[in-house]
This record gives C-alpha cells, structure tokens and sequence, in this order.
C-alpha cells in the first residue's frame, strides 16, 4: 500500500541521518551510563529485592528501569530537532511531496523507537556482567519500549508543532517528564513507597510501563496490566501528534 512504502521512504531517510552521526547513539547512552555505574552500586544492599525469588540482584530491578527513563529522555525530546528541519524548510517541502504527513511522522517516530532499542541492547549487554539476569520476556519489553517510543516521539513532534520555539519547547517537556520519571518507580519500585504515593503514581501510565517492563525482565510476575496501558498510551500520543501534523498549516518557521 501507498501509506506504508511512504512511511518506510520517510523512516529509510530518518535512519540514514542517524548512520551520518552514529556518535548520537552513544551520546543519548551517556545519562543512563552514569546511573547504571555510579547510581547502581548504592542498591546492591539496598534491600530493593525484598520479597522476590532467591537469585534475584539489584540489577535486575534496576536496569528496567533504566530503559524506560532512556526511551522517555530520548524519544520526548525529539521535537527540538524536528523544530530544526521547520526553520530550515525541509519539512515545508516535505509535505508538498506525495507522501502523507501521517507517514512523515511515523517514520520519524518509528525510528526514534528504533534508536532506543539499539540502545537498550547496548545498556542490557553492559548490564549483564554486573549481575543482570536475562530472561526471554526481554524480547516482548523491547517491543513494550518501542511502542511507548514511538508514542512518545509523536508527543515531542506535536508539541513542537504547537509550541514553535525551543525556548517554549524545553520548559514544557521538562515540565511534564520530571514528575512522570518520579512517579513511575524507575530508580526504586514504588512498593517502597508511602501508600499516599503509590495511589497517586497509579495515574501515571509510566508506572504500569515500568512495572511491566521491569516484570517481563524478571521473568515472571503480571505484566499484561501494563502492556495494555502502554499500548493505550501510545496510541492516544501517536492521535494527538497525527492531529497537530493534519492540522498546522504553515510548517515552516521564518
């Protein structure tokens, strides 16, 4: 079909801006990688696998949680470079082309997710001689993280389409992304937590993400809660991000 060669042509572009500057991959690893060395030791006798199976580390409560907090900072912030390819005029001259503007999303967005993954893989594989345990729900959590990916890369993309400025553009992705990364157990699981803040990060659909992610690793415990709300998440993320490319005119900053 028409729609799906075009999101493969846009998504084919987007990776190969990626291969002109592989170094990017890297440096979206660098936060994760200073948690994973200098953040992670502190838990190895932090009592963070109170209550799971014998043989249970500290990384593998820990590194889940990681790679969720890589899709969001990686994936949300994505709008300041779309920004740059407004003021430039490659997206104006984009949407005059034959190709749908719902394909020029999503084949950004989807290689965004593409991204994250790769760099899950390399955090995992660095992860593994610390004490990570791998299991086999590492595949389907890959496939949970690409799907809040692309919902998020959707997110960042509509927003800057909104906002039209850098300088609006970062005060509100931190705004929201601050107290979503808190709320949502990533450095500790939220059973740690007061009841008052477990209750009050069920709102947040981050929370059943990495409560998902962090049971598929674990190889056991229910996910499929959190599969859902993700997938629900990533839907309506990929709606209004669809609705802000439909709906701005004028895709080009002067």
């Amino acid at each position: 079909m028409r729609f799906f060669s075009d999101v493969r042509l846009t998504y084919a572009r987007a990776v190969r801006a990626v291969l002109r500057e592989p170094s990017w991959i890297i440096i979206g690893l660098a936060q994760p990688l200073f948690y994973l060395y200098l953040f992670g030791p502190l838990l190895k006798n932090g009592g963070v696998t109170r209550g799971l199976p014998a043989g249970t580390s500290s990384w593998d409560v820990f590194v889940p949680g990681l790679l969720v907090q890589l899709v969001l900072f990686n994936c949300a912030f994505n709008g300041f470079a779309l920004l740059s390819e407004m003021r430039a005029g490659v997206l104006e001259r984009l949407s005059v082309t034959p190709i749908s503007r719902l394909a020029l999303l999503l084949g950004r967005a989807l290689r965004d997710a593409t991204l994250v993954v790769i760099q899950g893989a390399i955090l995992v594989g660095l992860a593994v001689p610390l004490g990570l345990h791998l299991h086999a729900g590492l595949v389907v959590a890959a496939v949970v993280l690409m799907a809040l990916g692309v919902g998020l890369s959707c997110l960042g993309y509509g927003l800057a389409l909104v906002l039209r400025s850098e300088d609006a553009l970062a005060p509100v992705i931190q705004g929201f992304s601050l107290p979503l990364l808190l709320l949502s157990g990533i450095f500790l699981p939220l059973s740690f937590a007061p009841t008052w803040l477990d209750d009050t990060a069920d709102a947040n659909p981050l929370r059943h993400t990495t409560d998902a992610v962090r049971a598929l690793m674990l190889g056991h415990g229910r996910s499929w809660v959190g599969i859902v709300v993700t997938c629900a998440f990533a839907v309506l993320l990929v709606i209004f991000g669809t609705r802000r490319f439909h709906n701005t005119e004028d895709l080009r900053i002067t």
